[in-house]
């Protein structure tokens, strides 16, 4: 699936993902390839993304303040969100982040 992560300020992040895991409201879920669409309200916390493996993203930040990833999972980034909306339909996830 397709995901980007847009900012008040830019377009952070872009890429083909296996998965993304966000911080819901009512709490943590996560969507996988053709999940069914869904409208959801995100709190405080950290958006987990599964790169596809061999996949270029595009983090359109030059600083990338607020991405993380650790040596243990090489094809996995975090990125940490204050709140926002996610959107998911016809396998492309926006997330509006605050």
């Amino acid at each position: 699936m397709y995901l980007e992560i847009v900012t008040p300020e830019a377009v952070v992040f872009r890429a083909e993902v296996d998965a993304v895991k966000v911080p819901g409201h009512d709490g943590e879920f996560q969507m996988l390839n053709n999940h069914a669409p869904i409208v959801s309200t995100l709190t405080e916390g950290e958006v987990k993304i599964n790169l596809t493996a061999g996949s270029e993203n595009e983090v359109k930040r030059k600083d990338q303040s607020g991405f993380r990833t650790e040596t243990s999972e090489p094809n996995v980034v975090y990125y940490t969100i204050k709140g926002g909306v996610l959107e998911m339909k016809d396998n492309k996830a926006i997330v509006l982040a605050d």
